[in-house]
């Protein structure tokens, strides 16, 4: 069988037709199915999220994780695995064994560009492993957070080239963008929203949604074909914030960071050196300028520091104990022998972008207002549930990646890309223990590949495919000793950027995370920047800078980057991060752009915001037009965002509703005194924007039929985003609810009859360039 084309043609000679069936002497014979080869392994990819090197036990670190000690204690620990240092490049990599930037993910493809390596198009020359697999007779699925997807093309009108159940997958579910509520997710089966099981009070959490429905989908495929192997992609969305963590594990851990995270740092190394995760004379690498030490807070930062990284350790346990839930059930079913597990324990450092003081709402952040930390004491006891939106102060981070420098987003120090990683395989891996080769992301696909004796295909669906760049690991999984194969790799996000080569690593760091959105920041050109050099065959954390006594050196390695960077798509280097796509040649395409007017209707799967109409630093008009029959009603006519910032237009007892929900704060209600009737056929709210700048006023008027029933004044408007993962929806209420009046009615789909609710943006409408108004735009995840 012709496994280097997909799909793969099966050759069957078939005897000689008779006129007549009944003369027919030799039987003809069905297709077969295509097959894996014999033997080969169910697979197991498990992929956190903004888990640091020193987080998990398993490496060291505070956060109990029971399930990885278990699984690398039946298999292998690699302690010098690397990412890209940010989630859709670490993602893209590994799933196409080509570096990020080769396939056009060198940022999030919310910030792409036109620039072939930063465009978040992942082109045809490049199938994933999931195609490359189903082409050659698995099953597969995903489940979870895929960040994959072009953000313009997650509308009813596609293209749906780029969805996971056209890369690959047969089945997918989960979330298409870079976070999710993890009480109130807005989820997609396939192509199609669709609602979680059971609600917050019902005891819901996504991570557990998550596993149930990979355990059912394993099931499914094993009771149908019990010898077709399956290819599971699990890719939870914790531990990104938000950190929010079921009742049972908010207490988990409290009192346990009180020592703060400078003493925490210390802690781990100890740990990490008593495991031999690292060695017995690596230092601890120098601490970030202009982060605070532990001492230098009061009383009331600590606490609330304290608290933040009790969340995210319990956030981190639940997470693994859903893992270990799924792998209970393969090996309770026979299956875990033959499945080669590996489970990556983070798709990059972890993440320093909830600021210097964390926050209680942390999308509030992301578009400039910060919290402080009397304002989440009033809070306190809400942290971790439903109606909070938490993320620990970035000096946790420093302590989550000990022992190394820096954090996610810095793809120029090992804080920002070295992250664990263990590979489990009874049948497969028998010399269990440690592993200290030097390894990347990109050496997921061909891993898989060649444990499945599958060949990377020369053509998929008729296109010539891009070389693998990365290197199979599967050569120590019997060799604890062996010598490194891969030993040259390139590292770029945001300008921060690096060059591995047998040991040496030449990086600078460019832009520090937690200025990612810095109105106004001026950062200094790139060519002035300053390279390290560090010898990691003596200093395995990157603590002593070489640059000074070895010059020879550094300037070949920053030559070698160059070289690399060329051959990958690296360049034109860009350090720009939330105004990246604000120039007219870069905004990626938007199926709305340039209309002044939108129609949407109720049967519609809701628009996320970077498809949906624009509504920042403008002003704009919603009209509903409805039938109410002459009874009583309720509903939402409009939603976009949800708890933590948003507004809507909807009906409580009949009488219409606009409600802004400002992300720094308080909302606004814009109430209607008298109730509709049958002779009522529309409702609107005009949304007139004061101008003169960023997140200014607005005055909002409701009327219904052209009568004005009530106006109202919002003093301040959110500057930038509402959410990443609520939607624009019509005639229900998706995710999390604007309003806590609405907040236990479910979906609140509105009990009249909405038609459709079109919305107007008035020319002259936009208060701020978009250039400007980008400036605080989404934020990085």
């Amino acid at each position: 069988m012709n496994r280097h084309s997909i799909p793969i043609v099966a050759e069957q000679q078939q005897p000689a037709p008779a006129v007549d069936h009944r003369d027919q002497s030799e039987p003809f014979h069905r297709p077969e199915p295509v097959r894996p080869p014999a033997g080969a392994p169910n697979v197991l990819l498990v992929l956190l999220d903004d888990v640091g090197f020193g987080a998990s036990s398993a490496f060291g670190g505070p956060c109990r994780m029971p399930t990885a000690e278990r699984l690398a204690d039946g298999g292998v620990k690699y302690t010098r695995f690397h990412t890209t240092a940010l989630c859709s490049p670490t993602r893209a990599a590994m799933l196409t064994g080509r570096n990020h930037h080769s396939v056009g993910f060198g940022v999030i493809a919310e910030q792409a560009t036109a620039a072939p390596g930063y465009n978040g198009t992942r082109p045809a020359s490049a199938a994933t492993v999931a195609r490359v697999l189903q082409g050659n007779g698995y099953a597969t699925g995903a489940f979870g957070k895929m960040h994959q997807t072009p953000t313009w093309e997650i509308s009813e009108a596609g293209p749906f080239d780029r969805w996971p159940t056209r890369e690959g997958f047969d089945r997918f579910y989960g979330f298409l963008g870079a976070e999710s509520d993890q009480f109130s997710p807005v989820l997609y089966r396939d192509f199609t929203v669709v609602d979680p099981p059971r609600t917050p009070e019902q005891g819901y959490h996504l991570s557990e949604d998550l596993v149930d429905q990979t355990i059912s989908w394993i099931d499914s495929v094993q009771t149908m074909d019990p010898d077709k192997p399956w290819f599971a992609y699990l890719p939870f969305g914790a531990c990104h914030a938000p950190l929010q963590v079921p009742d049972d594990y908010l207490d988990k851990y409290r009192g346990e960071f009180d020592h703060g995270w400078d003493r925490q740092r210390e802690l781990t190394l100890a740990k990490q050196k008593q495991l031999g995760v690292v060695p017995a004379d690596t230092a601890l690498a120098p601490w970030a300028p202009g982060l605070p030490h532990w001492d230098e807070l009061d009383g009331d930062h600590q606490k609330v520091s304290a608290r933040l990284m009790e969340l995210y350790a319990a956030f981190l346990e639940h997470t693994d104990d859903q893992v270990g839930r799924l792998i209970d059930h393969l090996e309770l079913s026979g299956t875990l022998d033959n499945t080669l597990v590996l489970y990556v324990v983070g798709d990059n450092g972890a993440s320093a972008e909830g600021g210097m003081e964390g926050s209680f709402n942390y999308l509030a952040g992301l578009n400039g207002y910060t919290s402080t930390a009397a304002e989440v004491l009033e809070r306190f006891d809400e942290l971790g549930t439903p109606t909070s939106y938490p993320h620990y102060p970035a000096s946790w981070a420093m302590a989550l990646d000990t022992p190394y420098q820096w954090t996610k987003q810095a793809a120029s120090h090992y804080g920002g890309t070295r992250n664990g990683l263990i590979a489990h395989w009874p049948k497969g891996i028998t010399d269990t223990g440690l592993r200290h080769q030097w390894h990347h992301c990109v050496d997921i696909t061909p891993t898989i590949l060649a444990a499945a004796g599958i060949p990377a295909p020369q053509t998929v669906d008729g296109v010539p495919q891009q070389p693998m760049e990365g290197v199979a690991m599967n050569y120590t999984f019997a060799a604890a000793a062996a010598a490194d194969r891969h030993t040259t790799q390139y590292f770029e996000i945001y300008g921060n950027r690096g060059i591995y080569h047998h040991g040496w690593t030449a990086v600078t760091l460019h832009r520090a995370p937690w200025l990612m959105a810095t109105p106004g920041l001026q950062l200094p050109p790139l060519d002035e920047d300053r390279w390290e050099l560090y010898d990691t065959t003596v200093d395995w954390s990157q603590s002593r800078d070489l640059a000074d006594e070895h010059p020879e050196i550094l300037e070949k390695l920053k030559a070698r980057f160059l070289i690399e960077a060329a051959k990958h798509q690296v360049l034109p280097l860009d350090d720009r991060t939330v105004t990246r796509n604000a120039a007219p040649e870069d905004r990626p395409p938007h199926p709305l752009r340039g209309r002044k007017s939108i129609t949407l209707y109720p049967h519609m799967n809701g628009l996320p915001e970077k498809a949906a109409p624009p509504l920042f630093n403008r002003s704009f008009t919603f009209t509903a037009t409805l039938e109410t029959d002459g009874k009583p009603c309720e509903g939402m006519l409009a939603s976009v965002g949800g708890r933590f910032g948003g507004l809507a237009l909807y009906v409580i007892d009949s009488k219409p509703v606009f409600c802004y929900n400002f992300s720094g704060g308080g909302h606004t209600f814009v109430r209607s005194g008298v109730a509709l009737t049958a002779d009522s056929h529309e409702v609107s709210v005009e949304f007139a924007y004061d101008g003169g700048g960023m997140g200014k006023g607005a005055t909002a008027t409701l009327s219904v039929d052209g009568v004005v029933v009530a106006q109202g004044r919002i003093e301040r408007t959110t500057r930038a985003i509402f959410s990443m993962n609520e939607q624009f929806d019509i005639g229900v209420n998706r995710g999390s609810p604007v309003a806590e009046e609405f907040a236990d009615r479910g979906r609140f789909a509105f009990t009249g009859t909405l038609h459709h609710v079109r919305v107007d943006l008035p020319a002259g409408g936009v208060g701020v360039p978009l250039a400007e108004q980008q400036r605080i735009a989404l934020a990085v995840h």
